[in-house]
């Protein structure tokens, strides 16, 4: 049981000892697919305000009484998610890498390892790193007795007031109130995300809360129920973080430890469990940003309830979500609909399908569609590259290069390289020289070439590539020096 609280010096604690953020960036958020894929996931992109999904997680757990976060992330990400943190602004994250994604219960047993060499007793914030919250002055204030439950030694979570009989989400049965300390209640069990009937019949019984996925806990507290309930996960995840290693800016886990625990989300392996979960219900604007129709209904809609991001006109239309990230596009006559267009993809549905646009990312893995996974435009640590035009033998690229950065030293087998500098200036060396490109300049890099490209300037370097060969593939290169650590 917690113990009583008291307001006062329960502020004072939190003063003394900042909240750890623990962020989780894993998913890959295909049920918001074209937009959301596995080359650049949800979290990422600014969906519901002008920051992504990320930033917006980072900035409510900032400022006094937060530690600096704890972000655990794929190594595929690292550098995107630095940027987008160092962007936001605070105090410079902790980034943690797996190897291979285990689902929840190991990712955040990994931080709390990490907490516990210094600090034990410090509780930890869990979140997922795509989920919207909209009411921060009620977030701020489901936080008190959250954080008074979990120094009492509880596993506490936040239920979020439901305001429709969701069948996406799973749901929480609240209990009695935890004595002395008000807002926060005995949890007395978890229920998996139900059928249509069930959930409307949870949500009229005013007892049952939506499952946030948010937790807090102590590191110690954590790492005692990992121990009793998932000791497979608990022993893989230690040896992982005792062999961890410094990678730049980065904390690598041991990739074979980590790869050995099972996979195993934090609900299955410990809240559903524990003797000791908690809740406080809350009512926070919260979503779980987990498809087209929830992106509708937290956008802001037009006199006929449809949301437009992007070049869109609307003619005639109702309810409906139209999004353009680049062409003008244009809707007439339709009602619940989503249109969602991007460089390479189209998709339309009515609202009440928008569940069943992981169907269709299936459907497109299964046919080795690049489509699934990737986006025509390339994020890479130094900036990025787009495919303008593809045929046979020859490809045409933009590359734009970030102030200050540089590609690896390189070579290809099965190709020649043109590049046309169209704005900033380029350093490039070829073989043994360095040369100074400059606007409306080129250069030509022969077949089996060393080269590397880099920007020395204050803006943005952007340049046309074309390539000529047998063999386009990205896999042809061999480096020989690169900044970022690559292979």
């Amino acid at each position: 049981m917690a113990a009583d609280y008291d307001a006062a010096s329960s502020a004072a604690a939190i003063a003394l000892e900042p909240i750890v953020p623990v962020i989780l960036s894993g998913g890959s958020g295909t049920r918001l697919w074209p937009v959301s894929r596995e080359s650049y996931p949800k979290q990422y992109w600014p969906l519901i305000s002008a920051r992504s999904l990320l930033q917006d997680t980072a900035h409510r757990a900032t400022g006094p009484g937060f530690a600096p976060p704890i972000v655990v992330c794929n190594h595929e990400h690292r550098f995107l998610i630095a940027e987008q943190l160092r962007k936001e602004g605070g105090a410079p994250a902790r980034i943690l890498l797996e190897p291979v994604g285990r689902n929840s219960a190991p990712a955040i047993t990994a931080a709390a390892l990490l907490v516990a060499e210094e600090n034990p007793d410090a509780v930890l914030w869990m979140m997922a790193a795509d989920a919207a919250i909209t009411d921060l002055a009620a977030l701020r204030a489901a936080l008190e007795p959250a954080i008074a439950a979990a120094r009492g030694g509880r596993i506490v979570t936040f239920g979020m007031k439901p305001t429709a009989p969701e069948t996406g989400y799973g749901y929480i049965e609240v209990g009695a109130p935890l004595s002395g300390i008000a807002g926060a209640h005995d949890l007395v069990r978890f229920i998996e995300k139900p059928d249509a009937e069930t959930a409307a019949r949870l949500v009229a019984s005013g007892r049952h809360l939506w499952n946030s996925g948010m937790f807090l806990f102590t590191a110690a507290r954590l790492i005692a129920e990992m121990a009793e309930h998932a000791p497979a996960v608990l022993a893989a995840v230690r040896a992982a973080v005792a062999g961890r290693r410094a990678d730049l800016d980065f904390l690598r886990l041991d990739a074979e430890a980590f790869a050995s625990a099972p996979a195993i989300s934090l609900d299955y392996a410990v809240a559903e469990r524990t003797r000791h979960a908690a809740v406080v219900p809350a009512d926070l604007g919260w979503s779980d940003v987990g498809s087209w129709s929830a992106l509708w209904a937290l956008g802001e809609k037009d006199g006929a309830g449809n949301v437009a991001v992007g070049d869109v006109l609307l003619e005639a239309a109702r309810d409906c979500y139209v999004r353009s990230d680049g062409m003008l596009t244009a809707v007439v006559g339709l009602e619940n609909a989503v249109v969602v267009v991007t460089e390479d993809a189209v998709l339309a549905l009515h609202r009440d399908h928008a569940q069943d646009v992981k169907k269709v990312v299936d459907r497109l893995r299964a046919a080795g569609r690049a489509e699934a996974v990737a986006h025509n435009r390339c994020y890479r640590p130094w900036g990025f590259y787009e495919s303008l035009i593809h045929g046979d033998r020859f490809q045409v690229k933009r590359i734009v290069v970030s102030p200050g950065h540089k590609l690896s030293l390189q070579k290809h087998f099965h190709r020649a390289e043109h590049w046309v500098v169209v704005n900033g200036t380029a350093l490039v060396t070829r073989d043994d020289q360095q040369i100074l490109v400059r606007e409306n300049e080129s250069i030509y890099l022969p077949l089996g070439t060393k080269h590397r490209l880099e920007n020395p300037g204050r803006i943005p370097l952007t340049l046309i590539e074309v390539q000529s060969g047998a063999y386009l593939g990205e896999d042809d290169i061999v480096r020989f020096d690169d900044t970022y650590g690559r292979a």
